[in-house]
């Protein structure tokens, strides 16, 4: 077991500390000012944020954990995190919501607070997630549109990419519809099938006026996976490529990756789902 599995499973099993008690959090933010979800050195991340807007209402310093990292530019809708707070702060969740409201910039966005019991973690008990990529279909590209969708014009086969969500359905190896963060060698992250299998229950396209949008949900999803299935869909859509293509970068794990990766702001994650709760 490597270290960095070491340590998920400590944070686990690890509940708050006396004195504290767990706050979970629904979140909603627009990507666009911020380096995505995670914290990193400089700053300028949701979580960072967060982090310094809890500092500035209360006095304290809370961690804040998420059901897991969206990259920059990418949006969400309903991130869920948690955060253990001393007991003798005793602030309603609604007072807890407008403090750090009060504190965070317009783009980020706490919409419930809710007190929940010591053992939830966000990332460790969520059972699947749900991502939506919006893609803009017009001549002109909306200003409201710039960093909120995918501006694609021109002719698309729509028949196509229906297919090919259909073959999503199921569980696959995504190793070739994901990619490496840089914690193993490629050549690793290819043998170890446990960490790149993932199981889609629903893929679904939409059509309106002006976009269309295409909607995942799965029980887990790997780094840049939603933004490189959207992209080799999209690919397919053009005719730049035949749909057995993609159905192949789902059956045969041995050939190389897809590199077509749609961008960031078309991205949103929409929901999280836990044990007991319905979606």
């Amino acid at each position: 077991m490597s270290r960095s599995d070491v340590e998920s499973k400590a944070g686990k099993n690890r509940g708050p500390e006396p004195g504290f008690k767990r706050l979970r959090f629904t979140i909603a933010y627009c990507g666009t000012p911020w380096r995505g979800w995670q914290s990193l050195e400089g700053g300028r991340t949701v979580t960072d944020e967060l982090h310094t807007a809890i500092r500035k209402a209360t006095r304290i310093d809370a961690r804040v954990h998420g059901s897991g990292r969206t990259d920059a530019g990418v949006h969400a809708l309903a991130q869920i995190a948690h955060c253990d707070v001393p007991e003798t702060l005793r602030m309603t969740c609604e007072s807890w919501a407008h403090a750090i409201n009060a504190c965070l910039p317009l783009t980020i966005r706490i919409l419930r607070v809710e007190e929940c019991p010591p053992s939830f973690h966000a990332r460790f008990d969520a059972l699947g997630k749900t991502y939506r990529y919006r893609i803009w279909r017009q001549r002109m590209l909306s200003p409201f549109e710039a960093d909120r969708s995918w501006h694609i014009y021109g002719p698309l086969d729509l028949d196509a990419v229906r297919w090919c969500c259909e073959k999503l359905i199921g569980t696959h190896n995504f190793v070739r519809l994901s990619a490496n963060r840089g914690d193993m060698p490629e050549t690793e992250r290819r043998l170890r099938f446990e960490k790149t299998t993932r199981t889609i229950h629903r893929a679904e396209l939409r059509e309106a006026d002006d976009f269309i949008e295409l909607e995942f949900s799965g029980d887990g999803f790997l780094y840049k996976m939603v933004r490189l299935i959207v992209g080799s869909l999209m690919h397919v859509a053009r005719s730049r490529e035949p749909k057995e293509w993609f159905a192949q970068l789902l059956s045969d794990p041995t050939g190389p990756q897809s590199n077509q990766t749609a961008p960031a702001c078309g991205l949103y994650l929409v929901e999280v789902n836990y044990p007991n709760e319905t979606p």
